[in-house]
């Protein structure tokens, strides 16, 4: 392996984290695990399980230490805290967040310096990824395809979308941003207090307040906030319509 490409591999590794939220079949669970190690990475969260299954080692083949390792969280916002953005899959058009191609979606993630922490969620497969997740990403990716087939399998939803990232890597873009975004955690309360400000001033209301909220969360996860874009937010929503405190 030259320089450039161990180099690829170990940013990787530190850069990368796949979450499956709420994943029901333990086959899919190791197919997942065998294509992170079949492309370099080796982080793996999982949402909504108590315990891994161990069925879900017989297709992991030879990625065992992944499951080994891999982290199991309640709730979604558990396994994204301590990530700074956070990019989710999806099958289809949702009305009110913002999609992104596969390609633009690698294109950002590998604009951000080496040390961003990057969330690739992927949801259960059944039914996806349902609004509440949604909100918990910066940027919402479809994947291609030709076919009038409803959805990619989850394990290759999951490899395609890491083989893409690997192969770009392997070129070693220059990131195109100097900072990295605020923990995702951070980002998440800078938006609460934002719709809480919206709804003191009665700009959210009952019967616009889940559209309103989803589009606000869609707009400020895609600013990939850093700490001085929540400076300016807060400044501005601190201040009444008049200037006022």
């Amino acid at each position: 392996m030259n320089s450039n490409a161990l180099k690829s591999k170990l940013n990787l590794k530190r850069k990368f984290i796949v979450i499956l939220a709420r994943p029901e079949i333990a086959a899919n669970i190791g197919g997942v695990a065998r294509v992170m190690k079949n492309t370099g990475f080796d982080q793996l969260r999982m949402v909504g399980l108590k315990s891994l299954p161990l069925s879900s080692y017989r297709t992991a083949v030879h990625a065992g230490q992944i499951l080994d390792k891999a982290g199991l969280f309640p709730k979604l916002s558990q396994a994204t805290a301590d990530c700074h953005l956070v990019f989710a899959a999806t099958s289809k058009k949702r009305k009110n967040f913002s999609l992104i191609c596969l390609e633009e979606a690698v294109t950002k993630m590998l604009s951000f310096p080496a040390s961003t922490k990057i969330t690739l969620l992927f949801g259960c497969e059944r039914t996806g990824l349902n609004g509440q997740e949604l909100r918990a990403a910066n940027f919402i990716f479809k994947i291609p395809q030709a076919s009038l087939q409803p959805s990619y399998n989850l394990v290759a939803a999951v490899a395609i979308t890491l083989f893409q990232i690997y192969s770009r890597s392997l070129k070693c873009e220059a990131p195109l941003f100097e900072q990295k975004p605020l923990p995702k955690e951070e980002q998440e309360d800078c938006i609460r207090l934002i719709l809480t400000k919206l709804e003191e001033k009665r700009f959210l209301h009952r019967t616009n307040k889940r559209h309103v909220t989803e589009m606000i969360y869609d707009l400020l996860g895609r600013l990939a906030m850093t700490a001085k874009d929540k400076r300016l937010l807060l400044a501005i929503f601190s201040k009444g319509v008049n200037g006022k405190d």
